[in-house]
């Protein structure tokens, strides 16, 4: 068998399990799967003993906001950050200048990531124009999913989410329904908008504007009593509901009860919540400043809870960047600053780093930023594995080295706003990642270029409804 790229001696993470195997690539492609390649030729061989092979990473919840905000990142810097984090994949949010939410944006959106993207990627659409029409056009391009917020835009921010908020409930329940006519899935942004308003409105008139003011204006119940909206709403209309950024006990003890009873809804969280709480506002300030907000070491450990037990469902980063000068106007006003954070390059190190410590399994860290994510949006078996005939999106992880966060060590143009991991010391390392079966990431230094991305497309037939 001739090949073009054959890395032996791996520690491979199989859905079956950590098995010692040799894996073969031929045409951006895993080829075979062997122990024994004797008689396997390939023009590049990999020698990975005492490494692990992982299918790279999928980033479901992403933000570039391409074209607009040129300053803040673009598809070709933060899918550099994401090769050097080990992330093939990212499913990027609808939010830009203008909102992703026609045909004609989505296509011109896509022209731009297919030259610049380092990585593979997906495209969120916003169906909040409510045209059946409009959606139907973005389905055709090969939208991954759609997404709306429950909140309403932002102050003079209204261009880049027309169509994507959707703060009274009969247009979220229109909404709703006309993404399940699509079969593909919808993400949501799950706050209650009147009582955030109301919270905010009151800290305001109380002379409120530091920074822990933020977290207090949206407090657990807004999000949870907003889940339980949805679901309830969903009852009866059976879209692939998925709950972005869960943050919170309160908001995954809705999850469960109407999960109980069958609900057809996924959710996910992410590292932010996972890895720090509150008390980090006092060290970096407008840097923690996130929707929904940082909250509890409670919350924290309900979240791993639900992670181990399935009712979260994935890890993703709602990577975000922002300027230095963007973040630092908090420094006045808290909510003159946009809420949040990079954090595509140490999605895969901070998970990595506490299945290394014990606290998941290996094949579960796997699961939660990989597998989960392909087979929910529509784009397993073609991603989120090791199996033969997958793409060959692979990333070689050093379990013995340890890896430092630094802003000169980053490719995200947002580097210098990456507070909340700077000086932290995970377990592990990504030493190589492999898109489509090319080497982009290596020992540190990018080594791809732009347009190795390929465009991913969902089969709405394979979007998995068990979670």
């Amino acid at each position: 068998m001739q090949l073009d790229t054959l890395i032996t001696n791996a520690q491979a993470v199989l859905e079956t399990g950590v098995t010692t195997v040799d894996v073969g690539i031929r045409d951006g492609r895993i080829a075979a799967l062997t122990a024994n390649s004797d008689g396997i030729t390939a023009a590049e061989t990999i020698d990975a003993a005492g490494k692990l092979l992982l299918p790279g990473a999928i980033d479901i919840h992403f933000h570039c906001r391409a074209p607009a905000y040129p300053q803040r990142g673009d598809f070709a810097t933060e899918t550099r950050a994401a090769a050097a984090g080990g992330v093939t994949t990212v499913f990027e949010m609808p939010i830009s200048k203008p909102c992703c939410a026609t045909g004609e944006i989505f296509r011109m959106r896509r022209g731009l990531a297919e030259r610049d993207a380092y990585v593979n990627f997906g495209l969120y659409g916003a169906p909040g124009l409510l045209d059946r029409a409009v959606i139907a056009d973005m389905v055709d391009e090969g939208a991954i999913g759609f997404k709306i917020f429950m909140t309403a835009a932002p102050k003079g921010r209204d261009d880049e989410f027309e169509g994507l908020c959707l703060p009274h409930t009969p247009e979220q329940y229109q909404a709703l329904q006309l993404v399940a006519e699509t079969g593909l899935v919808c993400a949501v942004h799950a706050e209650n908008n009147q009582l955030l308003e109301w919270h905010t409105a009151q800290l305001i008139a109380a002379g409120r504007n530091d920074v822990p003011a933020h977290g207090e204006s949206r407090p657990p119940h807004v999000e949870a009593q907003a889940i339980a909206t949805l679901l309830t709403l969903n009852e009866s209309i059976g879209v692939n509901l998925h709950i972005a950024h869960v943050s919170c006990a309160e908001a995954l003890a809705v999850i469960r009860r109407f999960k109980a009873t069958g609900a057809n809804v996924s959710a996910e969280t992410c590292p932010h919540y996972l890895l720090f709480t509150e008390a980090d506002l006092e060290r970096v300030g407008p840097y923690a400043k996130i929707n929904p907000p940082l909250r509890t070491a409670a919350d924290q450990a309900a979240l791993w809870d639900g992670l181990r037990d399935g009712a979260l469902m994935a890890i993703t980063t709602d990577h975000s960047p922002f300027t230095v000068e963007e973040k630092e106007r908090a420094r006045e006003d808290i909510w003159a600053t946009p809420p949040g954070a990079p954090g595509v390059e140490e999605l895969l190190l901070g998970v990595m780093h506490e299945a290394l410590t014990g606290r998941i399994s290996i094949e579960r860290a796997v699961d939660l930023v990989a597998t989960n994510g392909a087979k929910r949006f529509g784009v397993y078996p073609e991603r989120g594995h090791i199996g033969i005939g997958a793409a060959a999106d692979l990333v070689i992880y050093n379990p013995d080295a340890q890896t430092t966060i630094s802003p000169e060590r980053l490719f995200s143009k947002a580097r210098d706003c990456d507070k909340l991991y700077a000086g932290m010391t995970f377990q592990g390392a990504v030493e190589r990642t492999i898109v489509n079966g090319k080497t982009v990431f290596s020992d540190g230094e990018i080594i791809g270029a732009p347009g190795d991305g390929q465009f991913v497309r969902p089969d709405p037939a394979r979007v998995c409804q068990d979670f």
